[in-house]
């Protein structure tokens, strides 16, 4: 039986315990295009320093390419006995091409190796998640044209409030995924530093040139501090947080649009292709998909938390404990990267019912406010005393069985006769709507200059990064 590890120092076996406690090969396999990426850049600037010779790097930089090829074909299969993918392609090539193939890790150490790899790899993703948060503010943007001017009940408290188009709705969770991608391209202007060099943890005494593997790897620059390097997993904390944030808004908009799918609302329907019926009942039309997005959210909060936990208390530099870093990033990655996907799709496919949304806007006095404010500005009513008439009004509108907006001119003098007949098509619910044009606001113009903006804000995007 093979020794469990390749090190000079343990003699014997190890337990079978410990390399099941200790392998990660079953999940840093994924791994393996960075592992590659690096340790070819690696040799590189090796022969370009003179460390390792011209024919070696070229011999290396040959075999890890056929490697990656075998990988991709499915001739090399990821699954021996190797304690992780460092160590699995290592082996590989060295039983390819010999002495050559040893000399590959020459300057530097696995720690280093790690830290490369996983940032490479959370970089990478940093760009794919950006780049697929664009194409959902984009569909939301379409949405929102679609329905300018199509109202519906802004609420607070689940409560009807005030009358709101549905695209100035659309475009408050396209101004959600905008602060999402910035977070996402903020942290990888921040983390696009190459760990490469850091070697253990104190750098090495060969004479290395670490902007050249920096270059080559597409970063910015080399970290600063080694013993930092090796221990930093802020990079991953990072793309943690910001997919849980991510996941968090759009749990936001799977929450309503489960809402609004429902019997109580039908405000939209969502298509075929993302609803499941029932095994027991025939009629039903469930929305799975937004509720499974929603009940991920809470998949990728604990996974921030668990690599939370696990960094707290680890002094410096690499701890055994840092191999807890990958796992919950990669599910976190794969869950932000499908429910986008998913998402993008599933909005793109919606329908919108405008006729129930208008309908829904005559319960709840949604013009209440409207009332309050001609007082107020109309009549010089002090707000208080406007508020408390307006009340008032409300009671009345309940009484007869009538929104707000449907009361007579006496009816409303009979509350108080400082009111004119100029109130009455103010609290018309569209008047309403198009009268809170401040900017921001949900006015039909309003809603189309933020379209606008965010069309000429997403022109200005980089999504190469």
């Amino acid at each position: 039986m093979k020794k469990h590890i390749a090190s000079a120092r343990i003699k014997t076996e190890s337990s079978q315990l410990l390399k099941a406690l200790n392998d990660s090969l079953p999940f840093d396999k994924v791994l393996y295009k960075e592992d590659i990426q690096g340790s070819r850049a690696h040799a590189a600037m090796l022969a370009q320093q003179g460390i390792i010779s011209q024919d070696d790097q070229k011999q290396i930089d040959t075999a890890l390419s056929d490697i990656l090829a075998d990988i991709e074909d499915g001739k090399f299969t990821l699954d021996g006995g190797e304690e992780d993918i460092h160590m699995a392609i290592e082996s590989e090539l060295t039983r390819r091409i010999g002495d050559a193939g040893k000399r590959l890790h020459t300057a530097r150490s696995r720690n280093d190796q790690v830290a490369l790899d996983f940032r490479l790899y959370v970089q990478n993703n940093t760009k794919n998640i950006a780049s697929l948060i664009l194409e959902n503010i984009q569909t939301l943007i379409k949405v929102a044209e679609s329905n300018t001017d199509t109202i519906l009940p802004g609420m607070t408290h689940l409560q009807h409030a005030q009358p709101i188009n549905f695209g100035y709705h659309m475009m408050a969770y396209a101004s959600m995924l905008k602060r999402d991608y910035e977070r996402f391209v903020s942290s990888y202007e921040r983390n696009n530093l190459s760990p490469i060099g850091c070697a253990a943890l104190a750098g090495t005494p060969h004479p290395i040139d670490r902007q050249m593997t920096s270059d080559r790897l597409g970063f910015d620059e080399p970290t600063l501090n080694c013993l930092d390097t090796v221990s930093d997993r802020d990079f991953a904390l990072e793309i943690l947080f910001n997919i849980s944030t991510l996941m968090m808004h759009i749990s936001r908009l799977s929450e309503e649009l489960i809402l609004w799918s429902a019997a109580e609302f039908r405000w939209i329907t969502l298509s075929d292709r993302h609803a499941t019926g029932s095994s027991i009942m025939p009629q039903k039309k469930n929305p799975d998909i937004p509720e499974l997005l929603r009940g991920k959210t809470g998949r990728v909060n604990g996974n921030l938390v668990a690599l939370l936990t696990v960094m707290k208390g680890l002094p410096l530099a690499y701890n055994k404990d840092m191999q807890e870093d990958k796992e919950g990033v990669f599910d976190s990655v794969r869950t932000a990267l499908l429910s986008l996907q998913v998402l993008n799709e599933m909005i793109g496919d919606m329908k919108v019912n405008k006729d129930a949304m208008e309908a829904a806007c005559m319960v709840g006095h949604l013009s209440a406010t409207d009332l309050a404010d001609y007082l107020v500005k109309e009549k010089g009513i002090p707000f208080r005393d406007a508020y408390h008439i307006t009340g008032n009004v409300v009671n009345l509108a309940e009484e007869k069985g009538l929104d707000i907006s449907e009361l007579s001119l006496d009816d409303l003098q009979s509350i108080d006769d400082r009111i004119g007949e100029d109130l009455v098509s103010l609290l018309d619910n569209r008047a309403s709507m198009n009268a809170r044009a401040s900017q921001g606001g949900t006015a039909t113009k309003r809603t189309i200059e933020q379209i606008e903006n965010m069309k000429s804000w997403l022109k200005e995007q980089d999504i190469t990064l």
